[in-house]
């Protein structure tokens, strides 16, 4: 495991040498000892990536050039799948085939945008029909620059690779900041980088706290464009602080995202999708379908199937075989997802299931899985991101009250509907004022699909080709092409 900081293509100490101690969250042992950069060692990696920007002509390789860098590194994520994702586990507690196949998905993300930025040499440019025949116009799309990006702990690599891959592919240089909790598979990121010769100062990796480390790449003069995925309060800060000197801003935030299940929904299917919407993970995704509404008519017998069920999950060390739910991240989380548990209960929901810590695991940051109904609609509960495997159930009579009751949030993230009627499928889905819609599923996340939320949840679109604009400016060309004298002032 590495405790230094990744500037300018080396390995470094924090030039006040301070640390961070990692907990693996399965057992609540001190794993790791990792630098925790300030401010001085951000302004090293900024003035690396602007000189990597402004100097060294890594906006200046073709979409080709840089896609060799990008698949080299996919090929160096995948020779070590498995060693990273077990770094994953102890990392973040969760279970190991989830772990796999966010890593492979990380992989995937660097080959996606390999194949896009090759596209960007196809497409240079576009030209621009003018009513002047005396000019011609054409846009052209060019890197923003350098790009501070801060990911949070819940899908460290594969974050780390959703704002990676499409700076670099653009032509950006980038410093990335992984959250505190979990900074590890990104410095193997970094590692791989390096392997495969990515030029110095292109990547740049600082691990340390947020508030530290993560404000002064926020506040650095030298970054271009911030993208954050994270927190709604933090997200506001961001854009608030980047508003001071116009930087660029993407932002994916948080989300109460609702699932709502009709009467010709397969009941089995319908609690399958619903514990894949908010288990997955530990229920630690900010597109996680927290809110289910239920149609009356099966609301009883769905909701009986579904603490059965929601009873079965195999918890444990996510190293563990069939484990389904591992740990929460932090002792910091367990604690806010409790605390937001007994909130619901004094507000009058009642816990039809789990919620509480399960028996014979004394250590780690465990929680059975938690099944909510009868909670109050302007309970903290039910309006706010719990960001645990804690899901609020409740039935609906109408499809107009099930659509006002999934609108009715501040979020705007994703939003899930089962039936087997698939004009009224898409017609909810159609209704739903969210970023993300899921038909007779929910989570499943595509590198070719747009990601992002409306309302609070967010500024932007990650992923597919929306993920790469967000690295891109486009510039205005004009050329005067005749002979004839523009003759305004000098006749």
């Amino acid at each position: 495991m590495r405790n230094e900081l990744y500037i300018d293509g080396r390995w470094v100490k924090p030039v006040r040498g301070g640390s961070t101690e990692v907990i693996n969250p399965a057992t609540e042992e001190v794993i790791q000892t990792i630098a925790a950069a300030t401010e001085e060692d951000v302004d090293l990696a900024v003035k690396a990536a602007r000189r990597a920007f402004d100097k060294d002509g890594w906006p200046k390789l073709s979409g080709a050039q840089r896609a060799t860098y990008l698949r080299s590194i996919a090929d160096g994520i995948r020779a070590r799948q498995a060693e990273i994702a077990r770094l994953e586990v102890l990392d973040n507690g969760k279970p190991f085939p989830e772990a796999d196949w966010d890593v492979a998905d990380a992989a995937g993300c660097f080959d996606f945008y390999a194949g896009l930025a090759e596209q960007l040499d196809s497409n240079p440019e576009e030209g621009i029909a003018l009513a002047d025949d005396r000019f011609t116009s054409k846009a052209v799309r060019e890197p923003i620059g350098v790009a501070g990006a801060i990911i949070p702990w819940n899908y460290p690599l594969l974050m780390a690779a959703w704002k990676v891959a499409p700076a670099l592919a653009a032509g950006c240089t980038i410093v990335l900041k992984p959250a505190e909790q979990t900074s590890l598979t990104a410095l193997e990121l970094a590692a791989i980088a390096d392997d495969v010769g990515l030029p110095a100062g292109v990547l740049n990796i600082l691990t340390g706290a947020g508030s530290v480390a993560g404000q002064a790449i926020i506040d650095h003069k030298g970054v271009d464009k911030l993208a954050f995925t994270g927190s709604g309060p933090i997200g506001s800060k961001i854009m608030a602080a980047a508003a001071r000197d116009i930087k660029r801003v993407s932002l994916e935030l948080g989300g109460k995202s609702p699932f709502v299940v009709f009467e010709d929904a397969d009941i089995d299917e319908a609690v399958e999708w619903i514990m894949f919407g908010i288990f997955w993970n530990q229920g630690q995704v900010c597109s996680a379908t927290s809110r289910v509404l239920v149609h009356e008519e099966i609301y009883q017998r769905l909701l009986a199937r579904l603490v059965e069920e929601t009873n079965k999950i195999t918890i444990g060390n996510g190293l563990d075989d069939g484990v389904l739910l591992g740990p929460l991240v932090s002792k910091r989380q367990y604690e806010q997802v409790l605390a937001a548990i007994e909130g619901a209960r004094k507000a009058g929901a009642t816990v039809a299931c789990g919620g509480t810590r399960p028996e014979g695991f004394d250590k780690g940051y465990y929680l059975r899985p938690a099944v909510l109904v009868d909670v109050p609609l302007d309970s903290d509960a039910w309006v706010e991101e719990i960001f645990g495997p804690v899901v609020c159930v409740r039935p609906f009579r109408t499809e107009e009250e099930a659509i006002e009751l999934a609108n009715d949030s501040r979020f705007g993230l994703a939003a899930a509907v089962m039936s087997k009627d698939d004009v009224r499928a898409e017609r909810v889905a159609a209704a739903f004022r969210a970023g993300i819609v899921w038909i007779n599923c929910s989570q499943p996340t595509f590198t070719e699909a747009p990601w992002g939320g409306y309302k609070e949840s967010g500024i932007g679109r990650e992923l597919g080709r929306w993920g790469l604009e967000n690295y891109l400016e486009t510039k205005q060309i004009t050329k005067y092409i005749t002979d004839k004298p523009w003759g305004w002032y000098i006749k």
